[in-house]
């Protein structure tokens, strides 16, 4: 198998790692050679213990003519709709694009919307929903064992002080999309997974699709920055369930959570309860509670991705981080900011 990854940033780095550990052979592109230098000689030995030298490095401009099974899209936001466009023409097996799916602006996604029936299988980096935790929600909810669905809650509040520390290159969010929510940063972008797993979530719980949503949005502006520090979300499904989520960039130590409330009981999810281990908590009418751990590393979060992916394309499987949910939740982002501007 062999893959090309778009980005020797963080997601750069972790995908090719998730690949090498899949046994598949890997080439990253950056337009930056001093992306690719630091990813050769700092970022990549520091998290995994060593520089793998089978790993081909090239700037953009030396674009191998190869045949590639897969292509990883991994820069920022607001260069994801054009490599994405142009990936499809190589034919490959299957393209990943890093969440969030492209700027939260009408045109963009509008031009992405043309591409949704692609035959060419496009997915959405929320790799939450195909995690084992949230695997285990799902199997709970499914089964019945929380009854009928009445509310969903989803907390991504996470100060990114933790993403400058793993971007010491970095000297705030005025040198990186994430200070402009525009190209897809802020709390809007960077955490809409919470935003994505809410969808997920009401999806398999027979709520259907989110038909009306109200925002807060807190945004911080000067003569360099324009981001969202907190956005908050209220929203009803087809069905007429409600429910919120909670997306900030502020709050240390951070709260990864989702509440799902049955009429019979009550699911909990919580992503890093403690270092290295998510928890589902399943609460029954009588307080008892019954729980499940899942042990893993970050690095395991993307080796899982891409197990779910490879084995998607290869039995023709539907996927949870398909493009047609990364798309949805982009449309969200994209009324949500439409309402305050108007």
């Amino acid at each position: 198998m062999l893959v090309k990854i778009y980005g020797a940033g963080s997601i750069g780095n972790h995908l090719a790692n998730a690949s090498k550990a899949l046994g598949w052979d890997v080439d990253v592109y950056d337009i930056d050679p001093k992306a690719l230098e630091r990813m050769q000689y700092e970022i990549y030995p520091t998290r995994y213990g060593n520089w793998d030298k089978s790993i081909g490095l090239y700037e953009n401009k030396e674009l191998r003519k190869k045949e590639y099974d897969y292509i990883f899209i991994g820069t920022p936001p607001d260069t994801h709709a054009e490599l994405l466009l142009n990936s499809l023409k190589e034919n490959p097996k299957g393209i990943l694009v890093e969440k969030p799916l492209c700027r939260p602006e009408k045109s963009e996604i509008e031009k992405l919307s043309n591409i949704e029936n692609s035959k060419i299988p496009i997915f959405v980096g929320y790799d939450h929903v195909v995690s084992q935790s949230i695997n285990k929600l799902k199997q709970l909810i499914v089964d019945g064992k929380i009854g009928k669905v009445l509310t969903i809650d989803v907390d991504f509040r996470e100060n990114w002080s933790g993403i400058f520390d793993a971007h010491p290159w970095l000297d705030g969010p005025s040198d990186t999309y994430l200070g402009y929510w525009e190209k897809g940063g802020g709390a809007s972008g960077e955490h809409s997974h919470a935003l994505n797993l809410w969808q997920y979530l009401s999806i398999i719980s027979n709520a259907g699709k989110v038909k009306k949503i109200d925002s807060m949005i807190d945004y911080v502006r000067d003569n360099k920055i324009f981001y969202d520090k907190l956005c908050m979300m209220h929203l009803e499904t087809e069905s007429g369930l409600k429910g919120r989520v909670v997306q900030d960039v502020i709050t240390n130590p951070s709260k990864k959570t989702a509440i799902v409330q049955g009429d019979k009981g009550r699911l909990e999810w919580i992503c890093h309860f403690e270092k290295n281990n998510d928890r589902v908590i399943l609460y029954n009418k009588d307080k008892n509670s019954e729980v499940f751990n899942f042990y893993k590393k970050r690095p395991d979060d993307f080796i899982c991705e891409l197990k779910h992916i490879d084995s998607c394309i290869k039995n023709s499987k539907d996927s949870p981080i398909e493009f047609s949910f990364g798309l949805n939740t982009m449309k969200l982002l994209n009324i949500i900011h439409q309402q305050h501007q108007s």
